[in-house]
């Protein structure tokens, strides 16, 4: 089969289109034809390397996967060949507390597809069968791809962590981010208020339609300062972070009392300062969040189902061409997803 590969870490030109093997399903896998799949900041923090982890050589990135069941292993059942699914990005055992309690990302065999598996630059891809969600053709290939893993992490965020309520404030940084196109939809639909940045006009109109109540231009004004004039003073009740180094210390800023700060990303550098002493006083609550559960993931595409969310794509890149989509996402050109197409 044909695929993009790296054979060891480094810039986007390290990514090579080649043959690689087939992969060999087990019992209970499926083997999935590849449609589409989209970009992660994942994939180029796995293309870099990073600090303390280890990943076979050569390498397929790739996470988010829609496509068609092309084989099935011996025990699965009720998975037809060639319907159309998307792929649950994160592996987990399925019988652990966490897993059964919906918290598959903290189990101790958690793994995520296209980071320490081979994942969906490629025209096939092998995931446990538990991993597949059968999916309509509500949306194209390329807009399922656009899914899986960002209204998970949305999701997981504003309903699980923060338990968004209807009529609260939310910030959401970056809408033209994958995370954050999303959660501006997932906010909207529970009935929140939602303030987003962007960092261009063009980025401005895009989020408005989205849903955004308020967008602010982050390059223009203080995004803090803004948050509070925009609430008169309070501050929000929710903040989405996933920016890092560059937002945190002013997202907290943002927030009113009791309000409740998701985390789940360090794009610009994961060193922060805090002080404390606002922190309590303010009695704030900080919350990491890591992917989320199957679960989860499954209520995220009803709701796209329904027609109350819809994936954003940004552009298509032919899978031969995935370094010139890395090098658009770091550039932060991108209002929504990058995908490729095999």
């Amino acid at each position: 089969m044909k695929a993009v590969v790296f054979k060891e870490h480094g810039g986007p030109e390290g990514l090579i289109y080649t043959d690689m093997p087939e992969p060999k399903i087990g019992p209970d896998e499926v083997l999935v034809r590849v449609k589409a799949c989209a970009l992660n900041h994942l994939d180029i923090w796995t293309r870099q390397g990073m600090p303390g982890i280890q990943i076979p050589l050569p390498h397929i990135l790739g996470c988010d996967i829609s496509g068609e069941v092309e084989k099935i292993g011996g025990n699965v059942k009720n998975i037809p060949t060639k319907s159309r699914v998307v792929v649950s990005p994160g592996i987990s055992c399925g019988h652990c507390k966490w897993c059964e309690s919906g918290w598959d990302s903290l189990c101790s065999e958690y793994k995520i597809i296209g980071f320490q598996a081979d994942g969906g630059y490629a025209e096939f891809v092998k995931v446990p069968a538990r991993n597949i969600i059968p999916v309509s053709n509500r949306y194209s290939w390329e807009e399922w791809a656009a899914s899986p893993l960002v209204f998970l992490t949305a999701w997981h965020m504003l309903v699980t962590r923060a338990e968004l309520k209807k009529g609260e404030t939310v910030l959401i940084h970056a809408a033209g981010s994958g995370v954050g196109s999303a959660a501006i939809q997932i906010a909207k639909s529970m009935g929140a208020n939602v303030i987003t940045t962007v960092g261009s006009e063009e980025k401005e109109e895009r989020a408005k339609k989205l849903g955004a109540d308020h967008v602010i231009n982050y390059k223009k004004m203080d995004f803090s300062k803004q948050a509070r004039e925009l609430t008169r003073g309070e501050g929000v009740d929710v903040v989405l972070e996933h920016i890092g180094t560059e937002t945190f210390s002013k997202s907290l800023a943002s927030l009113a009392k009791k309000g409740r700060l998701v985390t789940c990303g360090v794009t610009s550098g994961g060193l922060v300062q805090i002080d404390l002493r606002f922190l309590f006083v303010r009695q704030h609550a900080i919350m990491g969040c890591y992917m989320g559960g199957l679960n989860e993931l499954k209520k995220a595409i009803e709701l796209l189902e329904q027609g109350r969310a819809k994936p954003v794509v940004d552009r298509t890149f032919p899978l031969v061409e995935a370094r010139s989509a890395h090098e658009w996402m770091l550039d932060r050109k991108n209002f929504g997803k990058i995908v490729l197409k095999p």
